[in-house]
This record gives C-alpha cells, structure tokens and sequence, in this order.
C-alpha cells in the first residue's frame, strides 16, 4: 500500500544518512506527514522510538567496523556522530553489552540490527469504534509547557504536567471554565507541523476571559477521527493510539493531516478513565 511505502522510502532516506545527522523533518515529508506523527507511527509500527532504531543501526555497523578493521576507537565514534568517547562508549554499551575495546577480540559475542522495513498485517481481531467529524474552530484555555523534538522524551514531560495541574488545582479551576464542545479536559498537543513552536495544552473549551491565568489557542476546523475509550491512563490511552495507527489507519482510506492531537477526559477516575482520541485526517489523494 501507499502509506507503508512511504514509510518505507523514509526509513530508506534514513539508512542512506545513517552516518550524517538525521533530518526527522526530511524524513516525515518522504513518507507525507508531520516530523511527530512519523516518530510516533515509526515507534508504534517498530515498537522502538526513531532515536533508539538509529542508535541501534548505527552501533550494528560500528561493531562491524571494529572487527573488520584496523580503525581507531575515537574514528569510529567520530564516523557516527559521537565527538565524545565517552558519550560513543556509552552508546556502544547500550546495544551491545561490551566497551567497543573489547569488541575488537575474537570470539566476542555482538548484536546485528538490520534495517527495519514494514508491511500490512491484516489482524482484525480486535473491533475498533470511531466515528468522522467535521468540527469548526473552538477556542482552549489552560496551561502549556514546549515539547522535545523527540517524541519519547514528551513520554515523561506530558505525565509530569497532569500530576502538577491536578495537585495544584488547576484541573478544576478549568472544569469551572469549561463551557462549550467538546466537553471534557483535553490534551492537546499543538505545533505538530511546525519544529519550533510544538506545546502540548492541559485545557478545556471555553468562551471565558482567562484573567491572565491560563494561556489560550484556537483550534481550527479539521476532518476528525475520533475514538472512544476507557481504562487506566496513561496505559489505556497509549494502546488505543498505537491500534489506531497499526490496525485503522492504513486501511482507513485517510491519513494524517496537519492539525493538533486530542485528547478528551471525560471523567476524573484515572483507575477506570472514559475518554476519546481526535486525530485529524484528510481523504488519500
């Protein structure tokens, strides 16, 4: 299909700069979308994040070169993008268990990772509800802190500020606010298309005068898949999301277009959470 040829093709892109510093932006418009959704498809398609698969490419290939060669330790690192030692030893240790010394030794056990490539694997075992929706802009309030260019690093920014906001209050300050669709808190991760300007947003729809206490945004009209969940968060959340994009979206006819992501907490209990997952989509050309 042509979705998981593109990706394909980016995970192509990548192997031919394995050695240079990898361009994230390049990469997604290969395979036709945002920097972040293509970390975040790559990470639940692969199982791995970007950053860890390209750590693993590169090691594979510099425990090759320290068998297959006469190269100075600090070459090889230099080769794949570690100016330190320490920081290529620390590396090599990661993926491979051993010093890259001791891999120059006979007889030294080592680990390969070959280049990733993906196929469609027709599962249907589990049924997925969504529904499309066509929404006009709405206005949020609430509170907002910048996310990393690398999506698994968010993994702790993002839990970080809703323990924060439900500590000190804001999480009901803002369910006083919350006066129009959709109704609920939401997490809103904005700037997806954009590498400088990416925030993510603990808020809820409101027509209200922020007082200056909270930051506000306008989501724009989108096409939205929305999907329907429940369990404990953040866990819950995280498995929804990753069927959407192995199991709905490659067979769904659309894909992602360039808007925010959303999340709707329809309740407070995060032992038993009721939420929904917005994801914004356009038709495949």
């Amino acid at each position: 299909m042509e979705w998981i040829e593109r990706l394909n093709n980016a995970i192509g892109y990548i192997e031919e700069h394995i050695i240079e510093e990898i361009d994230y932006r390049k990469a997604a418009e290969i395979a036709c979308c945002s920097s972040y959704h293509f970390q975040r498809m790559f990470a639940y398609l692969a199982d791995v994040p970007l950053s860890e698969y390209i750590r693993r490419r590169r090691m594979s290939l510099a425990a090759a070169d320290l068998q297959g060669g006469d190269q100075k330790i600090v070459d090889i690192a230099l080769k794949y993008g570690y100016s330190s030692p320490t920081a290529f030893n620390r590396a090599f240790q990661s993926v491979h268990g051993i010093a890259p010394s001791v891999a120059k030794s006979d007889g030294v056990s080592l680990k390969s990772y070959p280049p990733i490539s993906f196929i469609i694997t027709v599962k249907g075992v589990v049924e997925m509800n969504y529904r499309i929706e066509k929404k006009g802009a709405f206005r949020i309030v609430g509170v907002a802190e910048p996310l990393e260019k690398e999506i698994e690093k968010n993994f702790e920014i993002v839990p970080k500020m809703w323990e924060r906001a439900s500590a000190n209050g804001t999480v009901q300050k803002l369910s006083e606010m919350m006066d129009s669709q959709p109704m609920g808190i939401l997490g809103v991760c904005i700037g997806i298309d954009k590498e400088e300007d990416r925030r993510y947003f603990i808020a809820v729809a409101s027509n209200q005068k922020t007082g200056g206490s909270f930051e506000e945004y306008t989501v724009q009209p989108f096409l939205w898949a929305i999907f329907p969940g429940e369990g404990q968060c953040p866990s819950a959340i995280q498995e929804l999301e990753k069927q959407i994009i192995t199991d709905w979206l490659p067979t769904s006819g659309y894909e992602y277009d360039n808007g925010p992501d959303i999340e709707v907490y329809l309740d407070n209990d995060p032992l038993n959470a009721k939420f929904e997952v917005w994801i914004p989509i356009v038709k495949k050309k």
